[in-house]
C-alpha cells in the first residue's frame, strides 16, 4: 500500500508543497489522457480517511468516487489536465501525458497552491522544478496514488457523458478501452471523433464517422 515515506523525506528537507502526479487513459483506444496533481497537508501519518488510497487500478469504481471525495476535502490543493484524442495523434501519448501533467500543474498553481517539488509516476518533466520519477509511485506514494484515483475518476465521468453522443462503443463501460466488444463496433461503423486514430487498434477510415451515424 502507499504510504508517505517519499513526502515525509522532502518535508524534512523544508519542501512545503510536494505533489504527487499520475495520469489515466494512457492506453485507452478513445477519449483524453488526463492528469491529476495533488498536494496533501504535512502530516505524520496517512489519516483514516485516506487508508484505503491506492492505485487507482486495484479499486472499485465505488471506492474510487468515495475516496475521490475523500481526497478533495483533505488535500490543500488539486489540480486535473487533459489531452484530447486529436492532440494526442498529432503529438504522441508520451507528449500528450506530459502535457496534461503540466496542465494540472498550472490548475494548482491557478488555484493557489504552487508546487515545489514533483513526485510523478515513472515519468520525469521538463520544468524548473525538483522532480522524481517513480516507477510503480501509485503503489509507494500516497500522493501519486491520490492523482491516480482524481484522475481515474475524472476521465470516468467523461467518458459515461461521452455515450450518449456515441452509443454504439458502450463508452460508459468500457471508458474507451479496447474491450472484444468494443474493437467489434470499431470493425463495424469505424472510429469515431473521439478515437486516438493513430493507435493501432483503431480501425482506419477516410473519415471520421459523425455523431447522427453512430446509432
Amino acid at each position: 500500500m502507499p504510504d508517505l515515506s517519499e513526502e515525509q523525506h522532502l518535508w524534512q528537507q523544508g519542501y512545503r508543497c510536494v505533489a504527487g502526479l499520475d495520469e489515466v487513459g494512457r492506453g485507452s483506444l478513445a477519449g483524453p489522457v488526463v492528469a491529476a496533481a495533488v498536494v496533501l497537508p504535512i502530516m505524520d501519518h496517512v489519516p483514516a480517511a485516506l487508508l484505503d488510497v491506492n492505485d487507482s487500478k486495484q479499486l472499485s469504481a465505488q471506492q474510487r468516487q468515495r475516496l475521490s471525495d475523500e481526497i478533495h476535502q483533505a488535500a490543500r490543493g488539486i489540480g486535473v489536465g487533459s489531452v484530447s484524442a486529436a492532440d494526442i495523434d498529432a503529438i504522441g501519448i508520451a507528449a500528450a501525458t506530459r502535457r496534461a501533467m503540466t496542465q494540472a500543474l498550472t490548475q494548482l498553481q491557478d488555484n493557489g497552491i504552487a508546487a515545489d517539488y514533483l513526485l510523478i509516476d515513472f515519468l520525469t518533466l521538463a520544468l524548473p522544478l525538483p522532480q522524481k520519477g517513480i516507477v510503480k509511485g501509485d503503489c509507494r506514494s500516497l500522493s501519486i496514488a491520490a492523482a491516480s484515483i482524481v484522475a481515474k475518476v475524472a476521465r470516468d465521468r467523461w467518458l459515461i457523458a461521452l455515450h450518449s453522443d456515441y452509443p454504439a462503443y458502450d463508452f460508459q463501460r468500457n471508458k474507451g478501452y479496447g474491450t472484444a466488444a468494443h474493437r467489434q463496433a470499431l470493425a463495424t461503423v469505424g472510429p469515431c471523433p473521439e478515437h486516438r486514430r493513430s493507435f493501432g487498434g483503431v480501425l482506419q477510415t477516410p473519415l471520421p464517422l459523425p455523431a447522427e451515424h453512430i446509432v
